[in-house]
């Protein structure tokens, strides 16, 4: 009786040949030959009812007979399936830490068995003959991914895994709520930057190198936030930037001064600790010190009319419309005349000072004492001389705009002329 042959296992297998096939069924006893399609198969024997062959190569789907004595058998199909290739893989690199979803194209991925990175294993779903997705595993550095399917293992694609970036540093670590400032994060790993997130808003940003970027903050309210960044090797540590509040100015002592600037002011207001610059309308101040939070001096520069005094710090600069930033430049005294030019020695005698830019006044002197003074208007006062040593002594007017030149009024012996 002929041999009969039940089943094989597997019934499939690569198309270069190899795959060992174990055949199942009757009368195996004296068999000369097996056979997948036309070609032979070298086999062995196991017993009446088990032979073990290795697939010849071939293609397509055959029929697997064996051939006794008693004659040939029934044929039971064997599929020549081709080895998977591999045409592309997205995205190309990942986290150390893996985790990500990959997606494999290309073909004969039809019964896919085991996806590869490298020799670590990877959960996966075939989607259809032409496409699967993978679950990345851990790992360091290029890998090849491979399919394999009952037709063999796919040539490799290769996969990088990258290192999360580090932030080490950022410079400034503060600024204004506002946003708008650019900060300077230094680091490693920073190469194909995704996103960076000051908490959890999204900023514009440059990538400078592997190990710089910089971004412009964006506004938040006043608190500390973890500034991070995202690559294709995941998310960085959080560096602490902190969102401050702008300073303001209440108010200014003097409010006035010379033109020529060169005078101490003091500001007072909030949030001052930190101050950077000061600007009486868009000249800067010079000499600046801070007392405290609420308080800082400066040398005023040189100006005109009245303008508006701010301040900067990491919170932004002031706005002028708060409190009462503005001072006032003025012009310097002028004393173009005085009447009489001459008095008794005695003092109590009335002098008008006639000149310009006197009506601002804050002290008049004769001969190096401050006498009492009443002013007309910006352009005369008033002033009683003093007794003294009869001889010339010099006259000034004394405004927020400086010191006048003198002018020359003579003490005399006697009543005066």
């Amino acid at each position: 009786m002929a041999p009969v042959i039940s089943s094989i296992s597997p019934v499939q297998g690569p198309t270069a040949g190899g795959t060992a096939v174990t055949l199942t069924g009757t009368g195996f006893t004296g068999a000369t030959a097996v056979k997948f399609g036309s070609a032979s198969a070298s086999f062995v024997v196991a017993g009446s009812t088990t032979i073990n062959a290795t697939a010849p190569a071939g293609s397509g789907a055959v029929s697997v007979t064996v051939t006794a004595p008693s004659g040939t058998s029934n044929g039971v199909a064997y599929t020549y399936v081709p080895a998977p290739v591999i045409s592309g893989i997205s995205p190309t690199n990942g986290p150390a830490a893996g985790g990500n979803t990959v997606t494999i194209t290309g073909t004969g991925f039809t019964g896919a068995t085991t996806v590869s990175f490298g020799s670590a294993s990877a959960s996966f779903t075939v989607n259809s003959a032409t496409q699967i997705t993978a679950t990345a595993p851990a790992g360091t550095g290029a890998v090849a991914v491979t399919v394999t399917t009952p037709g063999g293992t796919s040539s490799g694609a290769s996969y990088t895994y990258v290192s999360a970036p580090v932030i080490s540093s950022l410079s400034p670590t503060q600024g204004p709520s506002i946003g708008g400032n650019t900060v300077t994060l230094t680091g490693t790993g920073f190469t194909g930057a995704t996103s960076v997130f000051f908490g959890t808003v999204a900023a514009s940003f440059t990538v400078v190198s592997s190990t710089q970027i910089t971004a412009t903050a964006p506004p938040a309210p006043v608190a500390p936030v973890a500034v991070t960044v995202v690559t294709t090797g995941g998310t960085s540590n959080g560096a602490f930037y902190f969102y401050v509040p702008p300073p303001t100015v209440a108010g200014l002592s003097p409010t006035k001064g010379p033109v020529a600037g060169g005078n101490t002011v003091t500001i007072t207001g909030t949030n001052l600790t930190l101050t950077t610059a000061v600007h009486f309308g868009t000249a800067a101040a010079t000499a600046l010190a801070v007392v405290s939070d609420n308080q800082i001096t400066v040398k005023a520069p040189s100006g005109s009319g009245t303008v508006a005094v701010t301040v900067t710090a990491p919170g932004g600069t002031s706005l002028p419309g708060v409190g009462s930033p503005y001072y006032t430049y003025v012009a310097a005294p002028v004393i173009s005349a005085l009447i009489p030019t001459q008095g008794p020695a005695s003092g109590g005698n009335a002098i008008t000072i006639s000149g310009s830019n006197l009506g601002l006044a804050d002290s008049v002197l004769i001969g190096g004492i401050e006498v009492p003074f009443v002013a007309l208007s910006d352009t005369e006062l008033v002033a009683t001389s003093p007794g003294g040593t009869p001889g010339s002594v010099a006259v000034t007017v004394t405004t927020p705009g400086g010191v006048s030149s003198p002018a020359t009024y003579q003490l005399i012996a006697g009543p005066s002329v």
